[in-house]
């Protein structure tokens, strides 16, 4: 892999200086946000002693013989640790559970908040409902509480397995902890105050003048509070050390990052997490992960690529699956930026890991994406010298990408090579080579595409058929899509989607196809859609006559009649366009309780009052 690296790095040097990368693998110096220079081979002072406890959890069974060995260690229990540990534990809740446990009653480790939430949610996930509730009443024991995130997590999965008593129970000890602690009006009177005022002397007066008796507890609980305020929850976090002399420890200074991890206070992110390593404190692994995880949400893909190096450099590595949540991100951008998938595999590499398929994969995505075809090859052929053949994955967006170059000629040469390698093409990698000719406006040959995977006993879904019929729609070759999405309802019993229904109703009806439209109308009712009156109403109102109308009212519900909010809209619409005598010809053709409805002869009232004024 790292020939193959090494390589794409050459090219690199040819291409515009965005995208260039000329410093060798190993012996590069970035430098990061932090504003500080760093080695990649940094790795080597790695200590892997947090590592040496998961192996040896995770090998045997828990018993006291195993808390000697870990005992015997001689490991310190930081708080980094065992968050770390934990989080390498989550699919293993029964001993996520002893460990906790044991460090905090038997070795010696000061129990918080953050790690117990974090053991709850591992057990929630894992539905391992006596060891749950069994930390909930420790963490009552050791006056501990559950933050508000966490809550709501474990909540929303309860209830998402059925499991209301348990949802239930969890709400009524979460209500009763925050209600019942003495703490919680004084946050809420401190949050009120920097959450109103712009931060300034007087405003730490105010502070002051509160007489806050500060701990972990309650700074963390402000700063919670003050989320959605990040640079006034940095005031506030600074002000504790300067008005209260506070000293913060790890797990504020874990929150207080957690909240800074945004757009709108990047710069203070970075210089609190600089800070963070010069007081001797590391980022713990679960605030990593969702700090991460909110960057690549939010697109800020190169500050989750400098955290991800940033861990990578220190002695809680992230796992390998983040190393590909990272990569899928990148390669999700129309433009994959190359420079950020290479740091991010030269940190997975430099750390002793070997890329697996998907981490092939997304590194073939990025190329294929930026039309780097030939570097894709010998991911290719790496893959292949790997143990890992490409399969629909890979030839899929090799086919997207050149679809996407407009080189359609070779995407279809792509199919033919898949298909002599005994690959058989997915339902997906038809639609992408189909979506390719539709966007090229080729609808004719991404219809004989089409032709040729129904040949292939390949099934079309409602994905599939919305790429055709806005394909037909683009060339404005209205009655080709309308003839093949009534192909598919009847013969291959398919559901469109209902914006493909809609989008075809409203060009349907600007060709004056009303018998058309009011067909899919009665189709979309079928498929349990809710009504779609709209541009009915908008062509009947201007062009449409009696009978038109009434086929319409009559499509619009599996009820022998339609709603009087129906006709009244109906007749609305005839009045605003002045079309008075179709509206009273109308009224005389309707059943016999519309014609006497209180609000439809109300309507005609108010009308031909208005009319009579006029004249």
């Amino acid at each position: 892999m790292k020939k193959i690296l090494s390589s794409l790095r050459l090219a690199n040097s040819f291409l515009p200086s965005q995208l260039t990368r000329t410093n060798s693998l190993l012996t590069q110096v970035t430098h990061s946000p932090l504003n500080t220079f760093h080695y990649t081979n940094q790795f080597m002072l790695f200590s892997s002693q947090p590592n040496q406890i998961i192996n040896l959890v995770l090998t045997d069974d828990w018993s006291q013989q195993l808390e000697q060995k870990i005992y015997k260690s001689n490991i310190k229990m930081t708080h980094e640790s065992v968050v770390y540990i934990l989080k390498n534990l989550d699919k293993d809740p029964l001993k996520a559970s002893k460990f906790l446990i044991w460090v905090t009653e038997k070795n010696g480790f000061d129990p918080n908040s953050s790690s117990f939430c974090l053991l709850l949610r591992i057990l929630a996930k894992n539905v391992a409902m006596t060891e749950f509730w069994f930390t909930v009443n420790k963490m009552k024991e050791y006056c501990l509480f559950i933050d508000e995130e966490s809550y709501k997590t474990m909540v929303v999965h309860f209830k998402s397995l059925k499991m209301v008593a348990d949802a239930s129970a969890l709400t009524r000890f979460y209500n009763t902890m925050v209600q019942s602690s003495v703490l919680d009006c004084k946050v809420k009177e401190v949050v009120d105050v920097v959450w109103r005022l712009d931060w300034d002397c007087e405003v730490e007066k105010r502070l002051m003048e509160m007489g806050i008796c500060v701990s972990e507890v309650f700074v963390v609980r402000v700063l919670m509070g003050l989320r959605k305020r990040p640079l006034k929850a940095f005031e506030v976090f600074k002000w504790f050390v300067k008005g209260c002399g506070f000293q913060h420890r790890i797990g504020t200074y874990n929150v207080m990052v957690r909240v800074l991890g945004r757009y709108d206070s990047i710069e203070e992110f970075w210089s609190l997490l600089k800070e963070m390593k010069d007081v001797g404190y590391d980022l713990d692994i679960d605030t990593y992960i969702k700090i991460s995880r909110r960057f690549q949400k939010n697109k800020m893909i190169e500050d989750a690529v400098n955290l991800y190096e940033y861990m990578m450099d220190g002695p809680y590595k992230p796992l390998a699956k983040e190393c590909s949540l990272l990569l899928r991100a990148i390669a999700a951008s129309s433009t994959p930026d190359l420079d950020l998938v290479f740091r991010v595999v030269d940190k997975f590499e430099v750390a002793g890991h070997i890329l697996e398929k998907t981490g092939y994969d997304l590194i073939h995505r990025s190329l294929t994406r930026v039309g780097r075809f030939d570097e894709a090859e010998k991911i290719m052929e790496t893959m292949r010298n790997t143990g890992y053949e490409p399969d629909n994955i890979t030839y899929s967006q090799l086919i997207h990408g050149l679809c996407k170059a407009r080189r359609l000629e070779d995407a279809c040469k792509v199919l033919d090579v898949m298909i002599g390698n005994e690959c058989l093409p997915d339902l997906k990698t038809w639609t992408t080579l189909i979506q390719g000719h539709c966007a090229a406006g080729e609808v004719d040959r991404a219809l004989f595409y089409f032709s040729r995977m129904m040949e292939e006993n390949c099934e079309a879904d409602a994905d599939l058929l919305d790429v055709l019929v806005n394909g037909f729609l683009n060339q404005k070759r209205i009655d080709g899509a309308y003839t093949l999405l009534i192909e598919l309802v009847n013969r291959a019993r398919l559901r469109p989607w209902q914006a493909t229904y809609r989008n075809l109703i409203q060009d349907l009806l600007g060709e004056r196809k009303l018998e058309e439209a009011v067909s899919l109308l009665h189709l979309m009712r079928k498929s349990n859609y809710p009504p779609y009156p709209e541009p009915f109403l908008q062509y009947i109102s201007k062009f449409g006559t009696v009978d038109d109308t009434l086929r319409f009212l009559k499509a619009l519900s599996s009820k022998e009649y339609p709603t009087i909010s129906a006709y009244q809209h109906v007749f609305q619409c005839l009045f605003q366009e002045g079309r008075h005598s179709e509206a009273r010809d109308l009224l005389y053709k309707c059943p016999l309780h519309i014609r006497k409805h209180e609000a439809i002869c109300s309507l005609f009232g108010s009308v031909e009052s208005t009319s009579s004024g006029a004249a």
